[in-house]
């Protein structure tokens, strides 16, 4: 589990103030993005190495609105990972009363940067690839805040 803030902002709102639904995929980028970074492994480095991770699918579940001006926590998992595929789920709330806002995932794909092919994290990132796996057992195991800790 991964925590980021975010404070609305006027231009991600609709004409009721409310914010439009493609603003929540942007925020699930945010805090995938967030993740990689605290696994102190992020986009720039992976790519660096010749890594990229498309996403293959997204979706998100609406459970209530988020108006102009409320801040709000974005949780980000990864609930499936495969080394060639993974699946990270997201949890948005809001931040002063907790209450529930919207649930999404989004699937992804390990591809070679260089030929655009599927590749083996176990395989060809080893290192990469026990990271990822660390993080996945530490989330079914309800230790994820530990192995973050230990991480940064």
């Amino acid at each position: 589990m991964t925590l980021c803030l975010h404070k609305v902002q006027y231009y991600e709102t609709d004409q009721m103030q409310i914010v439009h639904h493609s603003n929540y995929i942007r925020w699930f980028e945010e805090a995938r993005t967030h993740l990689m970074e605290e696994l102190g492994y992020g986009y720039h480095q992976m790519e660096d190495e010749g890594i990229i991770i498309p996403v293959l699918s997204v979706q998100a579940e609406y459970k209530g609105m988020v108006r102009y001006g409320e801040t709000v926590v974005i949780d980000a998992e990864i609930k499936e990972f495969t080394g060639v595929k993974m699946v990270i789920s997201y949890e948005v709330t809001d931040k002063e009363t907790g209450s529930l806002k919207t649930i999404g995932e989004s699937r992804h794909a390990f591809l070679d940067k260089g030929t655009y092919r599927p590749m083996s994290l176990k395989r060809k990132h080893k290192k990469l690839f026990d990271l990822f796996n660390e993080l996945h057992e530490a989330t079914l195991e309800g230790t994820v805040k530990f192995f973050m800790k230990t991480k940064n």
